[in-house]
């Protein structure tokens, strides 16, 4: 394997969307830097299994349904 090839990982603090903060090793700036994220794993409705509303711009949705009411959707 070429040697330098892959980029070195080291601990950075990442501040978790409650404040928490955790160290993790990453490739993401410098060692002992810092970086917040504005959607985690304790926000995220994919993860939380919170309800989201669908967003209709423009009636896509409900032009989608119309066309294909006749099919059971």
């Amino acid at each position: 394997m070429k040697k330098n090839l892959h980029p070195e990982y080291h601990v950075i603090d990442v501040k978790m969307t409650d404040g928490t903060v955790i160290q993790m090793k990453s490739t993401y700036g410098n060692e002992g830097d810092s970086i917040s994220l504005d959607i985690d794993p304790l926000s995220h409705p994919a993860w939380t299994g919170g309800s989201t509303r669908l967003m209709d711009t423009g009636g896509r949705v409900s032009k989608f349904k119309k066309k294909y009411e006749g099919l059971g959707f």
